[in-house]
């Protein structure tokens, strides 16, 4: 039976996508970076150091990975603080509030920094619903690696099999399905070239998730 669920953030709970890539481009506009579409693509549901390590790499570049990261969170902190069009995505709220007045763990497993994170939760109180937050910068490997979610699992208190995870992003529905976890892949409007197929459901509306219909799926 279901007792907890773990959320990604970006692209589930808030679009803050246009934000992040526009904070990137800048980035890769200081550092004279030429980044194609098809690369930006594959670092979906990455942490940003883990995306700047990579480029460090194949760029061949004399900057460190953590002086790119500076650089790209430098950029979306402006960007953050100058933009009042960033909103939940609909239906969140109502499907957060659903989940945790039936008495389910909430749990964040996101690969944005705590920064971010913190920034978004207390912009929108979300905290007095989360049992506890996870940052992807903070452990040792990225999504699609499983660590984040084995880890929420923990902060849950639930073992894997109790657990569903709402993802948007290829790399992190392979993240949950290689923990061994539930997975409902969010086809969002927002979400560009991800690949569902590994999912175990997908939808394209939160409406479709409430406790009712949700329970007895794992």
């Amino acid at each position: 039976m279901l007792k907890a669920v773990l959320f990604d953030m970006d692209g589930v709970i808030v679009d803050t996508e246009p934000l992040h890539r526009k904070a990137y481009f800048m980035m890769f506009a200081e550092m004279g970076l030429n980044v194609s579409e098809a690369l930006y693509t594959s670092f979906t549901g990455q942490s940003t150091l883990e995306i700047c390590e990579t480029l460090v790499e194949n760029f061949s570049m004399k900057q460190s990975p953590k002086d790119l990261v500076a650089c790209k969170r430098k950029h979306f902190k402006q960007l953050f603080e100058n933009d009042n069009s960033l909103t939940l995505l609909p239906g969140v709220l109502k499907l957060i509030e659903n989940y945790y007045h039936n008495g389910l763990a909430l749990v964040l497993a996101s690969s944005a920094s705590m920064d971010n994170i913190n920034q978004i939760f207390t912009r929108f109180d979300l905290d007095r619903y989360f049992k506890a937050k996870l940052s992807g910068a903070d452990l040792k490997k990225s999504k699609p690696h499983p660590e984040i979610f084995i880890k929420a699992t923990q902060a849950a208190d639930c073992s894997p099999n109790e657990c569903m995870v709402i993802e948007d992003s290829t790399n992190g529905i392979l993240a949950a399905k290689a923990a061994g976890i539930f997975c409902v892949g969010y086809n969002s409007l927002h979400s560009k070239d991800q690949d569902y197929s590994q999912a175990d459901k997908v939808v394209g509306d939160f409406s479709e998730l409430r406790f009712e219909v949700v329970k007895n799926w794992v």
